[in-house]
């Protein structure tokens, strides 16, 4: 079944500020990341299981795809799916995730 992919406020957030972080050594690599990223994303729609389940958050409907050194975290819900976060892999995401009071 096809769902509609959404991005959160944070999720959306989390993407500018990885642009522009990249963007300080490369525009044109920060352009192709972002590019990369948002092309997964759109394929969530079909494909929204394929991620693997967010261990430290123990629910089974959030998700997470890596891409490179990030995980793109998203909450499978029964007509969408909604992207949450871009965390770099190297962070706690337990402690950032109840900081920011995601999903």
């Amino acid at each position: 079944m096809a769902r509609k992919v959404i991005w959160s406020y944070e999720a959306t957030d989390d993407l500018d500020a990885l642009a522009e972080y990249i963007a300080k050594d490369s525009s044109f690599y920060a352009a192709a990341f972002t590019q990369q990223i948002l092309d997964i994303s759109r394929s969530l729609n079909e494909f929204s299981e394929r991620g693997r389940v967010v261990l430290e958050l123990g629910n089974p409907n959030i998700r997470e795809l890596l891409i490179r050194e990030y995980r793109l975290i998203y909450s499978i819900e029964q007509s969408r799916v909604v992207i949450l976060a871009i965390v770099h892999g190297a962070r706690d995401l337990k402690a950032l995730w109840e900081r920011k009071n995601i999903g």
